[in-house]
């Protein structure tokens, strides 16, 4: 099957991955899409108008992209459970003077309807879904703008449901991927499957096209996907260091930090994939706050991402990595710090 950026005027087949929270910025999408790739929005935690300022910003360039957003999928705090857990982390909230003890579980739904409103309004090439599969009255509607949609599957399982649904593509995220598990089902986190492997278990299961995401850091792992059935391969976590991206000055220096300490690989710091920063499987650096509170956080999406939000802040303002939520996938090593095109210009070098 040919891939769908070759319609879309992407020669390479690569994509910037959304990283939602900072990383990501229109110059890294911009820079994404003049080397040759694809790069996307992260439309997670943005304000309606703040992610139509970004789009704009990146149509000005014009440079095909895409938009990533978080579909609803709740995963709802226990309020008992909630409260004992911000009674635990009020140690480390003490040290900015934080005071948990009045917190309630938000649950809210990350501005959904307005970010759809905006994406009709101002269409993009690409349109995909994290978290949860929107009704096929979304993907219909932005289909009848000329959007082609995708959804972030973690197994064969959800690349049938997704498929169900209508949308046009899959981005299939193995458990090696930084940051948030898109899997639909958060309560059981996806299993270890190597990408090559996944990549080709969903191939037998639908001919749709596949975006290969988790660990891939390097040439041979592009290549590796791309002989499992994948039409492109999604890099996150080589790109944190780039020029361009908006990582913050303690991540990037944990990255670095962690990165220099071993840079063969273990031992060494290590990934851990910890619901302690946001209720939701997520992977990140092991630090002194995962440590200490993954084994006691409960499931709460998006109640825990609010409670710990204002620690997270104050940490990062005051250069602390050991209270910052510092997502990286398993090629965390393999990140470098140089332009965007420069990093991608690698990654496709064994093509």
């Amino acid at each position: 099957m040919s891939s769908p950026l070759t319609g879309l005027g992407v020669p390479l087949p690569l994509v910037a991955a959304p990283m939602a929270g900072g990383p990501t910025t229109p110059a890294l999408v911009i820079a994404a899409g003049r080397a040759g790739a694809l790069g996307f929005l992260a439309g997670g935690y943005l304000a309606p108008d703040v992610l139509a300022g970004r789009i704009a910003a990146v149509q000005e360039a014009g440079v095909p992209f895409g938009v990533n957003l978080f579909a609803p999928n709740p995963v709802p705090a226990v309020p008992a459970e909630f409260r004992r857990y911000a009674s635990a982390i009020q140690a480390e909230a003490d040290r900015y003077g934080v005071d948990l003890s009045g917190a309630s579980p938000v649950e809210d739904d990350d501005h959904w309807r307005g970010k759809i409103d905006v994406l009709l309004a101002s269409p993009v090439p690409v349109v995909t879904f994290t978290f949860g599969i929107p009704g096929r009255d979304v993907i219909e509607a932005l289909r009848g703008v000329g959007t082609i949609t995708g959804q972030t599957v973690t197994s064969a399982a959800e690349a049938r449901q997704a498929a169900d649904a209508g949308v046009d593509l899959l981005a299939v995220q193995s458990a090696e991927a930084g940051g948030h598990s898109g899997t639909l089902t958060p309560a059981r986190p996806a299993a270890a499957v190597p990408l090559p492997e996944l990549i080709a278990g969903i191939r037998a299961a639908t001919d749709l096209p596949l975006l290969a995401a988790g660990g891939i850091a390097t040439p041979g792992a592009v290549a590796a996907v791309l002989q499992a059935g994948a039409s492109a391969a999604v890099a996150g976590t080589a790109l944190l260091l780039a020029d361009e991206a908006g990582t913050s000055a303690v991540y990037r220096a944990a990255l670095a930090a962690a990165r220099e300490l071993n840079p063969a690989g273990p031992p060494g710091p290590a990934t851990v994939v910890t619901r302690a920063f946001t209720g939701r499987p997520a992977r990140g650096l092991a630090n002194l706050f995962t440590t200490r509170y993954s084994a006691v956080a409960p499931s709460g999406y998006p109640a825990l991402h609010h409670l710990t939000r204002p620690i997270r802040a104050a940490a990062a303002a005051a250069g602390d990595p050991n209270r910052v939520n510092l997502w990286a996938g398993t090629g965390f090593r393999h990140a470098t710090a140089q332009p965007a095109a420069q990093i991608l210009t690698a990654l496709a070098s064994g093509l």
